[in-house]
């Protein structure tokens, strides 16, 4: 595969963001292709050889671009008594207990090498910026890559380590922060705007704007700045396609959800999701990723099995409420500035 520039691989200006944990499925990204959009698979918590599987029933559907996204691993956490008192906190029904709280790299060089084996037209990472090698391997092996940013900072590490386009991430965005270091750090809370103009003071690379858009005003509006797309997430959340449990997808026009705000309660990373009862329970997480995210997942199935969406992770961006439950095609139609 020869590759191209990141501009080559939109037909339109709309990139349908990886959501993991259920929410992306092949048939989401299969639609997103065929509408002209470009559709991520999200890699993560999956095992190396399931993304391989997903990218072959892509192929097998359509000869449009597609992206796979992978979670760069970060670090064990440090503080393993805080960790015990937090897990101590969290109340299990009867015959549901916590997971393991371990840490993992999620597959990651797994995950890496299927990508090499089969490198689909772009690959994205989130919570960080890998190896220049590694970026530079799928660039060889036909790939255009991006990585995800929520400073200047974090846009200038995935400039030098050679990266092809930014997925500029707002306050706005729903589900995790991309942050590189999962710490409280100031001055990665920029709204998307004021992002888009302050990364391309330290990098002329292409953006790829996150957070928050929801209609055509808002991609407009993003273009202006100086994007090349806008990514969207949360906007295809009630899709036909997506894969986001039924119960999830109610809440999204619940009018007892009223607002969204950041957590780590679910998982132990800063991310955006629809306020509930778990999130105001536990506001003190601590920042234990994914030590508190596999120990929390019994609890979460636990929950949607039995229909208590205030112990389920209700991941949503700010502009939640105009998520519409229709075909991705006529989302995308929609979005299309």
């Amino acid at each position: 595969m020869t590759r191209s520039g990141f501009a080559d691989l939109l037909r339109r200006r709309i990139v349908v963001a990886p959501m993991a944990g259920g929410p992306s499925t092949t048939g989401l990204v299969i639609a997103a292709a065929r509408a002209g959009a470009l559709g991520f698979l999200a890699a993560g918590y999956k095992t190396p050889g399931a993304v391989a599987g997903e990218i072959a029933a892509v192929r097998a559907e359509t000869t449009e671009p597609f992206g796979v996204n992978v979670f760069v691993p970060g670090v064990p956490y440090s503080d393993p008594g805080g960790l015990a008192k937090y897990l101590g906190s969290l109340s299990t029904p009867e015959a549901v207990t916590l997971g393991e709280a371990t840490w993992d790299d999620d597959g990651f060089e797994g995950k890496v090498a299927a990508l090499l084996a089969d490198p689909p037209p772009a690959v994205s990472f989130t919570f960080g910026c890998p190896a220049a090698e590694v970026i530079g391997a799928l660039q060889d092996a036909g790939s255009v890559v991006a990585v995800t940013v929520t400073s200047p900072g974090e846009a200038a590490i995935a400039a030098a380590a050679g990266a092809d386009a930014l997925c500029v991430q707002g306050f706005e965005a729903g589900a995790h922060r991309g942050t590189f270091v999962n710490d409280d750090a100031p001055g990665r809370d920029y709204g998307l705007l004021s992002l888009i103009g302050a990364v391309a003071e330290v990098t002329g690379l292409p953006q790829v704007a996150a957070g928050g858009i929801m209609g055509p005003r808002q991609v407009r509006a993003v273009l202006a700045a100086g994007a090349v797309a806008a990514q969207c997430g949360t906007a295809f959340l009630r899709s036909t396609e997506s894969g986001a449990h039924p119960l999830y997808k109610a809440a999204l026009a619940d009018p007892r959800y009223t607002a969204t705000t950041l957590t780590r309660a679910f998982s132990g990373r800063p991310a955006r999701g629809l306020i509930n009862g778990f999130i105001l329970d536990h506001a003190g997480a601590p920042a234990a990723y994914p030590e508190i995210n596999n120990a929390t997942r019994p609890l979460r199935a636990a929950a949607a099995a039995r229909g208590d969406t205030e112990r389920m992770s209700l991941w949503a961006g700010q502009g939640y409420r105009s998520a519409a439950e229709l075909p991705a095609a006529e989302i995308i139609e929609r979005l299309d500035p």
